[in-house]
């Protein structure tokens, strides 16, 4: 049975979108479809054109990262669109380099429709970058926080050692799972997100801040779990409205490392009266992230 040419197959959908003029070519000429000739794909990455035919039949199925490299920028690909095609060539996509804390417009419209649930943007090693009104009302004004770093790792874990009952937010916010599996959770994504950025110091110096300070976050570090926290179960204690039982929920931005985090309440339950009571007094419900962490580590 063949195997697919994943490489070919992106390799030519790529070609034969890029237009000619934007690549710094003559448009003109008898052309058969609107993107690049194999021939001006070759000259542009520095290959033969032989070579670029048999990658896209599937003759050559094993490019270098330095060919695969080249491809990816004469085609001028988005970063996913790279990783993508270094995949499709049984290779590692590129190390990233820093952890980005910039919010993307479109992630700002993104979070603008959430506007009737908690919401807040973290960078990918869980430094709050951005947040909207209702968090505040629902989880405490981040800047009351205390985290070193604006960061909630350092919030969870803090250098005296304290947790138990000691609130991480404005008031207690309480993991279903345990503070246990939480913890692992949350420190289990950020070596994800260390091993995506080795090159990245701000990243590197601040775990060896927490392995530092914190024995619990070094023992979890040791385990070498790594995985992509997706969501839990929680338990707001509010102090106005009393306990809220929510769901947290992860998602990546498309494009992006960033991590939207949302709380809502299911349909129909105490929970749901309880956010309704605080949507109404929250100001502008209908507008997007209301709040960003300033200075450098603030959203660009």
């Amino acid at each position: 049975m063949a195997t697919t040419n994943h490489f070919g197959i992106a390799l030519r959908g790529w070609r034969e979108r890029v237009s000619p003029r934007d690549s710094g070519l003559e448009a003109g000429g008898d052309r058969r479809i609107p993107g690049l000739r194999r021939e001006e794909l070759a000259g542009l990455a520095g290959l033969s054109v032989d070579y670029v035919v048999r990658l896209e039949q599937g003759r050559a199925r094993n490019p270098s990262a330095q060919v695969v490299t080249a491809l990816a920028r004469a085609l001028r690909l988005e970063p996913s669109e790279r990783d993508h095609l270094f995949r499709c060539a049984h290779l590692a996509p590129p190390s990233a380099g820093n952890v980005s804390r910039h919010v993307p417009a479109r992630v700002h419209r993104l979070v603008g429709q959430l506007a009737g649930n908690p919401t807040a943007v973290f960078a990918a090693d869980w430094t709050l970058v951005s947040w909207n009104p209702m968090w505040s009302e629902a989880i405490g004004d981040p800047r009351t926080y205390g985290w070193g770093e604006q960061n909630l790792l350092a919030g969870m874990f803090r250098p005296d050692g304290v947790r138990g009952r000691a609130p991480i937010a404005a008031w207690p916010v309480r993991s279903w799972a345990g503070d246990e599996v939480e913890e692992e959770d949350l420190v289990a994504d950020l070596r994800v997100t260390a091993a995506a950025h080795p090159h990245d110091t701000r990243l590197a110096a601040f775990v060896d801040r927490m392995l530092r300070d914190s024995p619990r976050f070094a023992r979890l570090w040791s385990n070498g779990t790594a995985r992509t926290h997706v969501g839990d179960r929680k338990t707001v204690e509010h102090p106005r409205v009393g306990d809220l039982d929510l769901d947290l929920d992860v998602v990546m931005a498309a494009g992006t490392d960033l991590r939207i985090v949302t709380y809502t309440a299911a349909a129909g339950t105490t929970d749901a009266e309880k956010m309704d009571t605080l949507r109404a007094a929250c100001p502008e419900p209908g507008r997007g992230p209301a709040h960003a962490m300033s200075g450098p580590d603030g959203p660009s």
